[in-house]
């Protein structure tokens, strides 16, 4: 996969939503073939991590929103203390920039995945990426030519359950 295209793909993420401006968002671009084989065996994943030519780790650093909430154009917006988090908006922006990435690849013209870290896999995960203890993995995205799926899409949940209705989601004025 040309070096280009990877980096048209990641740089979508300079321009991600979040909150506060806070842009705490990180990325790891994997793309040597032996770090990406270690880290599919670490999970587990061989047949489909280990053989995607990139593997994209988003990674988001909380931090940098409370530092931001902190910053006197911030405070004084609050009263002089830093805001409430109704919902951990870091996660929120990790999420914004992981939807930026896999449109990325769709715009590029290769396939994407994304997957979770299991609880137990996170920290050999972090340890081969030499993470900085104040980073954490939101999840990873493979990118690379798509697979032949055809026996695995008619067993998939895209296949066998209905998309909702617009109206079953989308609710106008009120609930």
């Amino acid at each position: 996969m040309p070096r280009e295209a990877i980096e048209r793909i990641v740089a979508s993420v300079c321009r991600a939503p979040s909150a506060g401006f806070s842009q705490g968002q990180r990325l790891v671009v994997v793309t040597e073939e032996e770090q990406r084989r270690r880290l599919a065996e670490l999970i587990g994943e061989e047949s489909w991590v280990g053989v995607a030519p990139v593997l994209i780790v988003v990674c988001l650093r909380e931090d940098d929103y409370h530092d931001r909430y902190r910053e006197s154009d911030k405070l004084a917006l609050t009263g002089g203390t830093e805001v409430e988090w109704p919902i951990p908006f870091w996660y929120f922006d990790a999420g914004a920039a992981a939807m930026l990435i896999l449109l990325g690849a769709i715009d590029e013209g290769y396939a994407a995945g994304l997957f979770g870290l299991p609880v137990e896999d996170l920290s050999a995960f972090r340890q081969e990426l030499e993470l900085p203890d104040d980073v954490e993995i939101a999840c990873c995205i493979t990118v690379g030519r798509p697979a032949d799926d055809s026996e695995w899409a008619a067993k998939s949940s895209r296949m066998s359950q209905r998309r909702r209705l617009l109206e079953e989601s989308v609710h106008w004025e009120r609930w």
